[in-house]
């Protein structure tokens, strides 16, 4: 995609917070338009789209746009918001009731290669985790997460995150 498309897609999400909240509809037309500019099955479009959807609170809708734009090929165009799409996708499912699908999808990105993105995969596959009564297993992935950005006890909070999840 060119740089200016990128641009207006960019300054049209840093003014988010400044639309009316009983005006979510106009925040999603004007993603709608910069999206329309492309064509109708590219993967960066149906990403923008789900994302207005899912950050109105409108998750149900998201869902299938999240899963049309992977099939469309987004994490080869842009493996970054491929894997955005990913957490984006499986926190959808968790707040609409299919945690278990959630859980699916970010179980395979704890191995995926290492970005700024693996302690949001963490986070929402604990939430995914948490839904479906496997607080135990989300606390570990929490407390894991977590450790290495502590001043102090790292590797405590890396050991007590590890047992939360061993065999007693």
């Amino acid at each position: 995609m060119d740089r200016d498309w990128e641009e207006r897609v960019a300054a049209a999400w840093a003014a988010l917070d400044t639309w009316p909240e009983d005006d979510a509809a106009g925040f999603r037309a004007v993603i709608d338009k910069l999206a329309d500019e492309l064509p109708e099955d590219h993967p960066l479009g149906l990403f923008e789209r789900a994302c207005a959807f899912d950050s109105t609170g409108h998750s149900g809708d998201a869902v299938g746009l999240y899963r049309a734009a992977l099939d469309n090929g987004l994490t080869e165009a842009d493996p970054y918001k491929g894997r955005r799409t990913k957490i984006q996708l499986a926190s959808s499912l968790r707040n609409t009731g299919h945690a278990e699908e959630g859980v699916a999808l970010l179980t395979p990105e704890l191995d995926a290669h290492s970005d700024e993105l693996n302690d949001a995969v963490r986070a929402c596959l604990a939430l995914c985790l948490s839904s479906l009564g496997r607080d135990r297993e989300g606390l570990s992935l929490v407390l894991g997460a977590l450790a290495p950005h502590l001043p102090r006890y790292q590797r405590s909070m890396a050991n007590y995150a590890r047992l939360l999840t061993e065999p007693a």
